[in-house]
């Protein structure tokens, strides 16, 4: 399946990370907001992230000239039927997401394909809530850096071989590897970083080290590249406490339940990397 045209619903973290992604592959982005305000907050964050990646010399000034010149907005939900593909990015939040998709299936044409960017929640129940549940699916991207490489195609009960395939194309149109995930709560990623997140902020709370040096830890004693409380950050503390709720009310096991300096952090609006504080501090979108 050729794309031209990708219709992305929500310009948050994530929204923002995949309409980049889209854009560097050359495709067009129809970015859908609620209103032309938030479109505008959205856009703004974006060219934020595309100037840091600029710092970081993933991108050149004229490419993120022309990444901003291929993605439009609007507020109108219909306007993505001329799209070849739809991408819904909004909160993890069970009943949001299937209010909006309940939305998409109404003003779409009956062919097109709804994915959804949940790391989480139930694709079949989600498919439910349309009458279109063979063309819903789940296309999780791992990371909000749009450097990251991996995406999980996640498919419901009902999805059929020709949007799996579609969703696939996508992937591959983007130059993303993707793995094969059925439907399962947590899927494969979320399953095992939340858990690894959660230790760590239970750590921190309980006064055994420093945020910095449970993050060394794991970066300079394990190799990883990242620490978990920075990971946490990047992710956005709100969107982690969304996943481990999530994960906590469907599978009922204590690994999953929130740690309180979680819940604590996400209540002073502490959310990470994107308000500039989460567990650690940020100043021009790097950690001081």
């Amino acid at each position: 399946m050729d794309f031209s045209k990708v219709g992305v619903v929500g310009g948050g973290t994530m929204g923002r990370c995949i309409a980049i992604c889209l854009a560097r592959a050359g495709i067009k982005v129809v970015l859908c907001e609620k209103s032309e305000k938030q479109y505008q907050d959205s856009m703004s964050a974006l060219e934020e992230t595309l100037k840091d990646l600029i710092r970081h010399f993933s991108i050149t000034e004229e490419e993120k000239k022309i990444y901003l010149s291929i993605i439009e907005g609007t507020p109108e939900l219909s306007a993505l039927d001329d799209t070849d593909f739809i991408i819904e990015c909004v909160d993890e939040n069970l009943e949001l997401k299937k209010r909006v998709f309940r939305q998409l299936d109404e003003a779409l044409s009956p062919d097109k394909i709804i994915a959804t960017n949940t790391a989480t929640l139930s694709i079949t129940e989600l498919a439910a809530a349309t009458k279109r549940p063979q063309q819903v699916i789940g296309l999780h991207f791992i990371s909000s850096d749009p450097n990251s490489v991996l995406v999980e195609i996640v498919r419901g009960t009902q999805t059929s071989d020709a949007t799996t395939e579609a969703a696939r194309d996508l992937a591959r149109a983007m130059r993303k590897q993707a793995i094969d995930v059925f439907e399962y709560p947590g899927y494969v990623s979320s399953r095992l970083i939340i858990p690894y997140i959660n230790e760590a902020l239970y750590i921190l709370m309980e006064g055994v080290s420093s945020a910095e040096d449970i993050d060394k830890a794991m970066t300079l004693g394990n190799n990883f590249p990242i620490g978990p409380l920075e990971m946490a950050d990047r992710i956005g503390l709100d969107q982690v406490l969304g996943m481990m709720d999530a994960l906590f009310e469907e599978l009922g096991e204590l690994k999953y339940r929130p740690c309180p300096l979680l819940r604590k952090l996400v209540r002073a609006g502490h959310l990470g990397k994107k308000t500039g504080k989460g567990v650690f501090e940020y100043a021009n979108g790097e950690h001081k």
